[in-house]
């Protein structure tokens, strides 16, 4: 069973807002965990904000130029849950376990 799970900018330390100055992803990518999301920029850095998770890209909710702040969502993953991954697994590793008719 999939789920959808909102993406936000995490702490961005003493700033309020940052300017969002480029968005890596768009909808139907698919983000494997650490994946950059997008760019923010203040005056005194550039950060890379990376995906929690992995999943694919349903809805981008930023485009460049966008001030964010800590909590700002940044889009929408769908992902599958850790239940269904185990028993895709599971399936495979049965599938090649299983003697074959010669």
């Amino acid at each position: 069973m999939s789920e959808l799970l909102t993406i936000r900018v995490p702490d961005i330390g003493d700033f309020d807002e940052v300017d969002v100055v480029e968005v890596i992803v768009s909808p139907g990518a698919t983000l494997a965990e650490g994946d950059s999301l997008i760019t923010l920029e203040s005056d005194k850095a550039s950060l890379d904000v990376p995906s929690p998770t992995a999943g694919v890209v349903v809805e981008v909710r930023v485009t460049v130029g966008d001030r964010v702040g800590e909590g700002s969502e940044i889009c929408t993953v769908e992902t599958e849950s850790e239940t269904e991954t185990e028993t895709e697994t599971e399936t495979e590793s049965e599938r090649m376990a299983a003697p074959t008719e010669t």
